[in-house]
């Protein structure tokens, strides 16, 4: 059975970096699509960026691009998301999901704060 597991969140002040890894167990990563998503206290869940099952299809949402880079290495059943430049509106709960034919499935989310 499929389990994904978020890692990577912390507490950084404006301007900071954070890497978050989504890591994959139970199945292979090759099959799935991934996307990053995150939730604020008090707002709707957000798309952030999501990756094909090759790697070669990538989106990202307004708030992500120039600043986040996505990837996946399926060898280590892991998708990354390297977030730069962070702002004190990026800090939420930060989940990745795991997408194919007819299945989805969340993670349990890594909290990021941006503060100073």
């Amino acid at each position: 059975q499929l389990q994904l597991v978020e890692s990577g969140g912390g507490l950084v002040q404006p301007g900071g970096s954070l890497r978050l890894s989504c890591a994959v167990s139970g199945t292979t990563l090759d099959d799935y699509s991934i996307g990053w998503f995150r939730q604020a206290p008090g707002k709707e869940r957000e798309g952030v960026s999501c990756i094909d099952k090759s790697g070669e299809v990538i989106k990202y949402g307004d708030s992500a691009k120039g600043r986040f880079t996505i990837s996946r290495d399926n060898a280590k059943n892991t998708v990354n998301l390297q977030m730069n430049s962070l702002k004190p509106e990026d800090g939420a709960l930060y989940f990745c999901n795991a997408r194919t034919a007819g299945f989805t499935s969340w993670g349990q989310g890594t909290q990021v704060t941006i503060s100073s």
